[in-house]
């Protein structure tokens, strides 16, 4: 049987949670602006997961250096939408892309991959900012 796409995330009709994983000296100034600010980098792919439980596999359960602390980042719908309508599958020939999608094994509580997979979305360097300042 082939593995299932799937969108899991906490949403309601407006808005949708995304997860990230940084070191500290980013998430803190984050938290206290309610926004990216200070150390975070505009001029990189961010990689957005709306799976709790693959972002807490990717970082090791938040010990991974530079991944010690989860955000869950409210985006509205339009946002998140907007973003797929501009994704194309990640791929060694899309490196031009503005948004790009990757489906990566879901995760247990255990850790334990499960047979469908959920989505990440990478906000490229030309639009993270759209994204960041609303």
């Amino acid at each position: 049987m082939a593995a299932r796409r799937e969108i899991r995330a906490d949403f309601d009709r407006e808005t949708l949670v995304v997860y990230q994983a940084y070191a500290p000296a980013i998430a803190r100034p984050a938290l206290a602006a309610q926004r990216f600010v200070s150390l975070f980098s505009f001029n990189r792919m961010t990689w957005i997961k709306p799976s709790f439980l693959w972002l807490m596999e990717r970082s090791n359960w938040g010990q991974k250096s530079g991944q010690d602390m989860t955000l869950a980042v409210r985006i509205t719908r339009a946002g998140w939408e907007e973003a797929l309508s501009q994704a194309v599958l990640t791929d060694h020939e899309t490196d031009q892309a503005r948004v790009h999608v990757q489906w990566d094994p879901e995760r247990s509580l255990r850790g334990d991959k499960l047979p469908h997979r959920s989505i990440q979305v990478g906000l490229s360097r030309h639009v993270i900012r759209q994204f960041t300042d609303r």
